[in-house]
Parts: structure tokens; sequence; C-alpha cells
């Protein structure tokens, strides 16, 4: 990575538009294309916790990774056979091809990498699992992970992250043209862990991403996800399932950026809650740009609060520059359990504690349907049940 590159987002600026991008500010952005990103640290300021971008956020949980610029370990990353292994430097041509921080977090953990792991697929038929192991407990690191396909392939990767410790990094996937990928990000992470991470999607000219996003452990998980197209006919899916536990914050945020014409993207998260302090953050931005015309795109999120005591936030925003396109929308709905389907299913002789456990796997199942892989899916599906049978839902 050059350094004309690191410095190119914030050059140009005047001094004291400068400062408003750094800081993120407490005012909302008028529009999401004015986004600030960086490579470098140190453009920007270190939050206070009351910027937009940080409102969710618990700042005493993050074991002051708002301030932390140097990291005294990196995660262990353990990559399957079946893809191209290369572990490189930050001055490797490729590292920065999926897209560049857009918060101080993430611009640290892209300074603190010493070494990166590029993976890459060239349409081996067996799933690539890529293993991510956090540094231990008391312990805060640093990592970077590029996930990328070479033309015409399709592949598809599992990335499990797990273990204990603090961790800040950055995955890129970039996703070559004409190529299909299948991707399954977890957060199978201990009760004491710390994961704030950003994922970083670059969609090429007619490809194809179908991403699910699964969080199901840690004590505090953000994943900040942006998805750039880099030619027409882009087609793009993100899916996330969450479940939060007692004092467990688990934020997704996301911005899918239409900056060229004839693409698609669909967004689908689904959050459950239970126990005191649980809470889930979702933030969903669309932004379909003058130059994306033909775009398709729609969002929706929903919450299933469990148990009193619980809170889900969650904030779809559309921002449309241009009126010819297909079609677009958002929509977002947190509720408690349907009575209605209880009483139905109670009505058939079915217990009720049996009964609301159908309803919580009737509400993932649309998530955990669409991963093709059925070792890891009965997999996830157990780590719900078993969330399920901890909780007494």
């Amino acid at each position: 990575m050059s350094e004309g590159r690191m410095t190119e987002t914030i050059a140009g600026l005047a001094p004291e538009l400068a400062g408003a991008k750094k800081g993120m500010g407490s005012k909302p952005l008028a529009s999401a294309s004015e986004r600030f990103t960086s490579y470098d640290v140190a453009a920007f300021e270190v939050p206070s916790g009351r910027e937009e971008n940080w409102r969710f956020t618990p700042k005493r949980r993050l074991r002051g990774l708002w301030e932390t610029t140097e990291f005294s370990a990196a995660p262990e990353v353990v990559v399957s056979d079946g893809a191209s292994v290369e572990t490189v430097g930050r001055d490797d041509a490729r590292i920065g091809e999926g897209g560049i921080p857009a918060d101080r977090i993430a611009a640290a953990a892209w300074s603190g990498f010493d070494r990166a792991t590029v993976v890459t697929l060239d349409g081996t038929p067996e799933p690539v699992t890529v293993t991510v192991t956090g540094p231990g407990e008391g312990v805060v690191a640093a990592g970077h992970v590029q996930i990328r396909t070479t033309p015409h392939t399709v592949a598809t990767v599992v990335v499990v992250n797990r273990g204990s410790g603090t961790l800040a990094d950055n995955l890129e996937v970039v996703v070559a043209d004409g190529s299909t990928l299948h991707l399954v990000v977890t957060e199978e992470w201990a009760d004491d862990a710390v994961h704030a991470g950003a994922h970083h999607f670059s969609v090429g000219r007619d490809a194809t991403l179908r991403a699910v996003a699964v969080q199901l452990g840690g004590d505090l998980v953000r994943i900040v996800s942006t998805v750039n197209y880099r030619g027409p006919g882009g087609d793009a899916e993100l899916l996330g399932l969450g479940y939060a536990d007692a004092e467990q914050h688990l934020e997704q945020r996301l911005l899918v950026d239409h900056g060229v014409s004839h693409c698609r993207s669909n967004v689908l998260y689904k959050n459950a809650l239970q126990g005191t302090g649980a809470h889930t953050v979702w933030i969903g931005d669309v932004l379909i740009r003058a130059a994306a015309e033909s775009t398709e795109t729609f969002e929706f999120n929903r919450n299933l609060v469990l148990t009193p005591g619980a809170r889900a936030d969650s904030v779809p925003n559309l921002e449309i520059e241009t009126g010819e396109i297909v079609s677009a929308g958002h929509a977002s709905a947190t509720g408690r359990f349907d009575d209605e389907q209880l009483f139905y299913l109670q009505s058939r002789g079915i217990p009720e504690d049996a009964a609301r456990r159908l309803v919580v796997r009737g509400f993932f199942g649309e998530i955990l349907s669409k991963i093709t892989l059925p070792d890891l899916r009965e997999r996830l599906e157990a780590l719900v049940e078993a969330e399920l049978a901890v909780t007494g839902v």
C-alpha cells in the first residue's frame, strides 16, 4: 500500500471540512456518499461516543480500541486445503482492493497488522474454511485477511471467528469479474471476547456474492460491512442472523454503495434477543448514486424480543439519486412472540415451551436455509438450539 494511497482520501479537503469528516460528527451526514474513509488512523479523531457512527456502541466495553494505535499480537489464521494461501506485508499491491476503512478502529487495525493472509480461490469445488482464533484473554490483536476469486469461477468459503481476547480486524472480499462466491462468516467467540471488525466487499462486473453473517458468541461484536460494485451486472445478497443473550452486545452496520448501473442487492438480517441487557444494533444504508441506473435493491431487518429487558435498535436508510431504477425498498420490524402462532401450536397439543422454540426456529429458518453446506447448517442449527436450551425459551 503506497503512501499516496494512504493519504489520497483526505487530500484536498478544506481544513474545516476535513475536521468534520474526521470525527464524523454528532450530526448525521446529509448523504452516505459523504462518509469519510482513510487508511490512516491519524486521519480519524478519537470518537466521544456521541457521533452517529458510534452512538449505539458501548464505549466502555471496547477495551481501549478507540484509542489503540499499536497492537501486541495477531490472531491465528488457519486455512484448509483447496485454495492458494499467502502471507504478505502491507506493501503487497493487492491489499486495499476490497475497500477503505471508514472508522478509527478499522483504520487502526489496518495500520497495526504485521502480516496479512491472502486466500485466492481458483474454482476448487470443495469449500474452504478460514479459522481465525483470538489472541487469548487479556490480549489485544490486529488482523487482516483478504479472500479473492479468479475470474469466472465458483467458490465457497466459511470464515469461523472463535477464541478469547480482543480483536480489531479487516476482512477484504474481492469477487472477480464473472465469478460467484458463497461466503459464510460466523462469530463463535468465547464469552469474554470483543471483536470490532470491518468487512469490505468488492463485487466485479457480472459477479455474484452470497454472504451470510452469523453472530452468536462474544461479549461485544461490532461488524461494519461495505459493498462496492466495480462494474455493471454485480449481484450481492447479504443475510445475517444474531442471537443476543443477557448483557451481550451484537452490532451490524452495512452500507451497500450502488455506484454503477445494472446492479442488484438484497439484504435480510434477523436478530433474536433474550435476557436483561441483551442489545442488538442493525444499521442498514443503501446508496443509489446518480450513475447507478437500473438498480434493483431491497433491505429488511427483523428483530424478535424474547424476554423483557432486551433492546433492539434498527435503522434502515435508503438514499436514491436517480429515478431510473428498477425497484428499491426497505423495512424494519421489531416485536415479541406472535401469540397467534403460539395459540395455533398449543391448540394442536404442543406444550408452550416447545411451541416457543418452534417459533424461534422458524424465525431463523429463512436465513439458515440459505446456507448451502449441510454440515455447517446443521452445526449452526445445533448452536441456536443450545442457546434456546440455556435460556429456557
